[in-house]
């Protein structure tokens, strides 16, 4: 991972495990995930922070990108077809854009019943129900909730179509940088993978850091590592020019 200059930083904060966070980035701005203990899982949903009724489409990012998994070079295409988020640095290599999310239901049966009445912040929580009340915060509800990615989580599917999670795949100081292309909004929480075959209620933190970084230019990595991105890149750079 690129160092971040001291003086290019806007903010950074640590996120515990099961926390929920969100935040409108600003075109020009890079967000990085950095998993702090190992095994950590961030799930993240964006949208089009002056329109949130155009927000992430996962199917068309993995087809129109020939992947499976997500990693540097890739980008989180709108439901528009724009770039919102370039993953422009990577030391994981492998990130889940295929297996969706925890709710409460899954949470209860795996870890069993915890209410934060009896539990106060130590409470177990789930991503559905995290997910949904950070979009709350922004005017958007269940109707807005869309796919997600599952950061420093890999899952494969084998030949007979099962999934299977692998435990270890991110390690403490692996990290992740996510490039707003346009005024995004992103929204996330430290749930664990709804695959992870941990029976312990452990869910693990990320530092979050937001640092200024120039627009893609024209030899961007990101914006030439598929023809569609640079069609994406071309309709993104024609909204924010009108």
């Amino acid at each position: 991972m690129q160092p971040i200059s001291k003086d290019k930083i806007l903010f950074e904060e640590l996120l515990p495990g099961g926390g929920l966070w969100s935040w409108k980035l600003r075109a020009g701005t890079t967000l990085r995930l950095t998993d702090i203990e190992g095994g950590t899982n961030v799930g993240l949903v964006a949208y089009n922070a002056d329109d949130p009724l155009e927000r992430l489409n996962l199917p068309d990012s993995l087809k129109a990108q020939y992947t499976a998994k997500l990693t540097r070079g890739h980008i989180l295409m709108s439901d528009m077809g724009r770039s919102l988020l370039s993953i422009t640095d990577d030391s994981v290599g492998w990130h889940d854009p295929i297996s969706g999310h925890s709710n409460a239901a899954q949470v209860r049966a795996k870890y069993g019943e915890s209410t934060y009445q009896e539990s106060r912040n130590a409470w177990y929580r789930n991503a559905h129900d995290d997910f949904l009340v950070e979009l709350g915060k922004h005017g958007l509800g269940k109707r807005d909730l869309c796919a997600n990615v599952n950061f420093f989580s890999r899952v494969d599917v084998d030949a007979e179509g099962s999934m299977v999670f692998h435990v270890g795949n991110s390690k403490a100081g692996d990290a992740v940088d996510l490039r707003a292309d346009l005024n995004t909004l992103v929204v996330l929480n430290t749930c664990q993978h709804p695959l992870d075959p941990n029976l312990a209620y452990e869910p693990k933190p990320v530092r979050l850091t937001l640092f200024k970084t120039p627009p893609a230019p024209a030899d961007d990595y990101c914006r030439n590592f598929r023809a569609e991105n640079q069609r994406c890149f071309i309709l993104t750079e024609r909204y924010l020019g009108a």
